[in-house]
């Protein structure tokens, strides 16, 4: 085998919580975090020259050393020795700069994918490893489904799989920085924060009602502060039938829960008649394990 496409998933959080700010710079969180249907596809093929190439059908994505993925190849390459050469072609789907970890899940795909390809048979464990110093979303990215998260990120802990939710994304068409978001954040000054271990239980009971009006994310104080569009969009989620709606991490992408296909295809092509963001049906991903 010389090829393979790997889909990689994006994520949304059901909840995200800051808990502090570390010695490293970094910042300890507590937030549950999801796979979602959305996925770009990402195409490695091995060639005989030892380089590493990425190339992309958005303009906009580097395709040089700053992209995540060539940075995770790049990984591989040298902590293996490897001596032949991987072209990486990233088919766009996930909106950039979102808070869905579309670079993330596209670094964790090269991972998995050239792990296969080298045959270098690293289990999960390891991967997660090795993804951790590329960034703190890869790990889960490699992971996928419903899990816990703590620490930076990278702790993740299993919870029931939450298969099959209807979700609607909504993303203006702003880009959001994450560190800018981490570094306006006022940790003491946060008045709201998620019942983490309340919303691990609705999510092992399926409450996908009450799931939806407990969800919080910490981060929202600072980036509604300076983009109000993201109220508007979560209260036109609701008005629209969402059990509830949260920006996912740093933002801007807003994510309404709905009950069922129908509502949430309904709430869809109600609030896509506008130009001022994006939108996409999709539904939370769980693989069987």
């Amino acid at each position: 085998m010389d090829s393979i496409c790997i889909k990689a998933r994006a994520k949304i959080n059901l909840s995200l919580d800051v808990l502090r700010k570390r010695e490293d710079g970094y910042h300890d969180v507590r937030m549950i975090m999801q796979s979602i249907s959305l996925h770009d596809n990402v195409f490695l093929s091995l060639t005989d020259e030892n380089v590493i190439r990425v190339s992309c059908d958005k303009m906009w994505v580097p395709t040089n050393s700053d992209n995540i993925a060539y940075k995770a190849a790049k990984v591989l390459m040298d902590k293996f020795n490897l001596h032949k050469g991987i072209d990486i072609k990233i088919v766009k789907n996930i909106p950039v700069a979102a808070g869905l970890a579309g670079g993330s899940a596209d670094a964790a795909a090269v991972l998995k994918g050239m792990n296969e390809l080298f045959f270098l048979n690293l289990g999960q464990e390891e991967l997660m490893q090795i993804g951790k110093n590329i960034g703190a979303d890869v790990p889960f990215c490699i992971k996928g489904g419903t899990m816990l998260a703590e620490g930076i990120g990278e702790i993740l802990t299993d919870i029931a799989p939450l298969k099959n939710v209807d979700i609607v994304l909504v993303k203006p068409k702003i880009s959001v920085s994450t560190a800018w978001v981490y570094k306006n954040l006022n940790i003491d000054k946060i008045v709201l924060r998620p019942d983490t271990d309340y919303i691990v239980d609705l999510i092992e009971k399926g409450d996908l009602q009450n799931l939806g009006r407990k969800m919080v994310n910490v981060l929202e104080t600072v980036t509604v502060k300076k983009y109000e569009i993201i109220n508007e969009i979560k209260e036109k989620l609701i008005k629209l039938g969402a059990f509830g709606s949260m920006m996912s991490g740093s933002g801007p992408t807003v994510f309404g829960i709905f009950e069922n296909k129908l509502t949430a295809q309904k709430a869809y092509e109600e609030i896509n008649n506008d130009n001022r963001w994006d939108c996409i049906l999709t539904e939370t991903f769980c693989e069987e394990r």
